[in-house]
């Protein structure tokens, strides 16, 4: 390569060179604290974002174990509820008038022993559905057939075959029921208009 040569490109070089110095100055202490600190900034705020969102899922999760940790238990208690009514329905009207061979006694007995099981359920969250004269509603109940009546508004329910349960909000057991058909319709018919055997609990 002739000196002319190596002259030419060195002249070339010189302004590519020089760009790159342009392109990158001398870092500033102060530019790169703050940079570093805006970057720590945004992690201890993400951080804490994610430690509520932590703390609310946790107190969610308590609250749901508080609220349904006897549902297991209750579902189990519902067919004690259910003798008791069965129990009541088939005593005979003689022995509820009878005092001096104490049926009256045993009955009341019987009745006060069935309403303490229901105040307990409800004491643990579990409340009972007696849906008679409602609308009904295919989330708590469960159609079990329908029953012409044109006097009453369709879909009101006539018949409840077994109450429903429900706790802290959650439907336990569905109230199997007869639901009205032929009556005049209501403004809010919509949900009404169920088929019969609908099962939607939540």
């Amino acid at each position: 390569m002739t000196d002319e040569t190596a002259k030419a490109a060195e002249a070339d070089a010189s302004p590519a060179t020089e760009a790159r110095t342009a392109e990158a100055p001398a870092a500033d202490p102060a530019e790169l604290l703050a940079q570093e600190n805006a970057d720590l900034k945004d992690r201890l705020l993400r951080t804490l974002a994610e430690m509520e969102n932590l703390r609310r899922r946790t107190e969610k999760e308590i609250k749901d174990a508080r609220d349904y940790a006897v549902t297991g238990f209750a579902r189990d208690l519902l067919s004690v509820a259910d003798n008791f009514d069965r129990a009541l329905s088939h005593a005979p009207a003689e022995l509820r008038a009878d005092e001096a061979m104490g049926g009256k006694a045993l009955i009341e007995g019987v009745e006060l022993t069935g309403r303490e099981l229901l105040k307990t359920l409800e004491k643990h969250g579990v409340k009972k559905l007696s849906p008679l004269g409602e609308k009904f509603d295919p989330n708590l109940h469960q159609a079990m057939f329908e029953i012409p009546n044109p006097q009453v508004p369709a879909g009101t329910v006539l018949q409840v075959m077994q109450d429903g349960f429900a706790i802290a909000g959650r439907v336990l057991r569905p109230a199997l029921v007869g639901v009205a058909k032929g009556g005049p319709k209501t403004a809010e018919a919509a949900p009404a208009e169920a088929p019969a055997g609908v099962d939607k609990t939540v």
